[in-house]
This record gives structure tokens, C-alpha cells and sequence, in this order.
């Protein structure tokens, strides 16, 4: 374990890289194998804006690591945070904890707030507004909300008091997850079901992209399904019943417009008129 959290410590950014364009591409060959939904769309037309809001999130992360970096030191160097504040354990018990509790403010809470807020909704409707969903909608964040969840996950950092390896692990594993979740892969509905009581599973994270209240305001987590399961916010949905979108916002055309997608945040707020049965 100490190799492990040695290597993210210093994790060169050229190995970061590996592990988004590497997971990206393991799962865009994995979609046109064992697709879940039979999509009619140019595959790369539909990835071209989201690829774009994932160099995006890129550059803002990038541009703003610093900060990170500061209070992961700082935090390490004062034995500030939650996981610092324990008896001592293990560091594999000292790894996990961190990285469990970095995804409820970095993933959960973060998501969580956006759908209840609503001008935090209107940016975070960039994401909900993919028809076609597959693992390329993965980082399919307006710039603003790239903003808004790098400083939930500092607070996370701050609060819980996780160094930089267990940050760096942290985002990794987010990433590799989140490219999973929203991948376009068929799976065993017993298998994802058996995978959902313990991670976020590709089905379960599918529900939170139906079209409609209340299965879009559930399933907010990103890697542990603990946290929907706590809170009371974890829904199910037969797979097949499953439309991607959002009802308010219908057109697939606007919705796939790079431009239209920019100015999406500051459209004018639409309440949802309809709520499907649980």
C-alpha cells in the first residue's frame, strides 16, 4: 500500500492523462461491442461537445490544482481533518476512509446541491441535456460547474484532511467510475444489482438521467452507493423504461448544439410540470 500511495503522491500528469484518454477509449470499444441501447446517432458528431466540456473541465482543474496541492499540505502538515483526527490505523484503512468520505463532498453533496438550487441546476442542466448518453457525457460539465465541484471537492479536502496521494487516488478512481457509469455497455441486471448495494453501478447511475421526476433527483453518487443509500435518495428503474433528458428541456437539437449549450445556464428556469409514479 505504501508503493501505491507513494506513486500517487507524485502521479506525473502525463500518467493522468493515460487514465482519462485510456479510459475513455477502453470504453467507447466496449460500447460498440456490447451496446445496452441501440442508438441512432453519428457517434462522433454527439462526442464532439462533450468532448470539448471534458478539455474543458481539463484546463480548470489544471489551472486551479495549486490549490489543492496548498491544502493538502496544509491540512497533512497541521494534522488537520476528520481522518486525521482518529486513532491511528492502518494506511490502506487511513486510504479508504479518505477517499470514501472525498466522495460524498466531492460527488454526492456537490450533485445533491446542484439539483436543489435552482440557478445551480440551470449549469448543471448541461449534463442532464445528453439524449444519447454514453461515456463520453461523462464530463459533460458547463465550465461553471467544473468550477463548482473543484471547490467542493477542496472543502472536501479541507474538511476531511486528506493528503495528496489520497486526493490523487481519489480523482482517479472518480474518473475511471463516472466514464463507466454513463458508458453505453449492456450489462446482467443481476450483476449491476449485486454491484449497486456497494458501488455506483452503470444501471443505477442511468436513473438519474430518466427525463423525469423523481428518478432525476436521485442516484447523486459517483463511486460508493452508500451515500444514496443513507440519505434516502437511492430509486430504482427498469432499464428498458429509461428516456435520457430532461423533460423541460426536449429539443435534442438545441441540446446537441456546442454554442447552445454555453448560453443553456442562463436560459430562464422551467418547473417541472410532470412526476412519474415511484
Amino acid at each position: 500500500m505504501e508503493t501505491i500511495f507513494n506513486y500517487f503522491e507524485t502521479i506525473p500528469s502525463s500518467h493522468r492523462s493515460i487514465i482519462l484518454v485510456g479510459g475513455i477509449t477502453f470504453f467507447w470499444i466496449l460500447e460498440g461491442a456490447i451496446p445496452l441501447f441501440k442508438f441512432d446517432y453519428k457517434k462522433w458528431k454527439h462526442a464532439l461537445p462533450n468532448l470539448f466540456f471534458t478539455f474543458t473541465t481539463i484546463i480548470i482543474n489544471f489551472t486551479l490544482a495549486f490549490l489543492l496541492l496548498e491544502t493538502a499540505d496544509w491540512v497533512s502538515i497541521n494534522n488537520f481533518g476528520l481522518i486525521n483526527w482518529l486513532p491511528e490505523m492502518p494506511l490502506w484503512l487511513y486510504a479508504v476512509l479518505g477517499i470514501v468520505l472525498l466522495d460524498f463532498f466531492g460527488a454526492y453533496l456537490v450533485h445533491f446541491t446542484e439539483h436543489k438550487i435552482k440557478p445551480l441546476w440551470m449549469v448543471h442542466l448541461v449534463h442532464h441535456s445528453d439524449h444519447k448518453v454514453d461515456t463520453t457525457s461523462a464530463n459533460r460539465h458547463h465550465p461553471i460547474e467544473s468550477v463548482i465541484r473543484f471547490a467542493f471537492t477542496l472543502l472536501g479536502v479541507f474538511i476531511v484532511g486528506t493528503p495528496i496521494a489520497i486526493v490523487f487516488m481519489y480523482q482517479s478512481i472518480s474518473l475511471i467510475f463516472t466514464q463507466f457509469t454513463h458508458a453505453n455497455i449492456k450489462m446482467s441486471v443481476k450483476v449491476d444489482k449485486i454491484l449497486s448495494y456497494f458501488i455506483v453501478s452503470p444501471d443505477m447511475h442511468k436513473v438519474h438521467h430518466h427525463n423525469m421526476l423523481p428518478y432525476t433527483d436521485s442516484n447523486y453518487g459517483n463511486i460508493f452507493s452508500i451515500w444514496d443509500r443513507l440519505f434516502g435518495t437511492y430509486l430504482e428503474l427498469d432499464r428498458e423504461k429509461i428516456v435520457f433528458g430532461v423533460d423541460t428541456f426536449p429539443d435534442e437539437v438545441k441540446n446537441s448544439s456546442l454554442i447552445a449549450l454555453l448560453k443553456q445556464p442562463f436560459q430562464g428556469y422551467r418547473k417541472p410540470t410532470n412526476a412519474e409514479e415511484v
